[in-house]
């Protein structure tokens, strides 16, 4: 089992940063692919990012393309999403997620173990 904590979130107007952390306990010393997803009111789960394990490759939803960054620290057990330039449509509960393909996956199925979420807000 892999328990996740993200943190970092919060309100921000239009144009910040936010650095979404996930801290993960419990089974790390498996290898999972990680990612990060984000749920909007009355809306699907929707893919955000994702990296694999060694960190040599990510994938990104087309929305964030060019204005985030996914990455991780095995050694400290954390994972960490950089979300530059946000909008108003950003705003949702964001997710970490881990799974255990080695590959990277932009698919809720192919997740194992979730956060609780984090709620970003960005104001316009």
């Amino acid at each position: 089992q892999v328990q996740l904590v993200e943190s970092g979130g919060g309100l921000v107007q239009a144009g910040g940063s936010l650095r979404l952390s996930c801290a993960a306990s419990g089974r790390t010393d498996s290898p999972y692919t990680m990612g990060w997803f984000r749920q909007g009111p009355g809306k699907e789960r929707d893919f955000v990012a994702t990296v694999n394990w060694s960190g040599s490759s990510t994938d990104y939803a087309n929305s964030v393309k060019g204005r985030s960054t996914i990455s991780r620290d095995n050694a400290k057990h954390m994972a960490y999403l950089q979300m530059n330039s946000l909008k108003p449509e950003d705003t949702a509960v964001y997710y970490c997620a881990a799974s255990r393909i080695t590959r990277t996956s932009t698919r809720v199925e192919e997740y194992d173990y979730w956060g609780q979420g984090t709620q970003v807000t960005v104001s316009s």
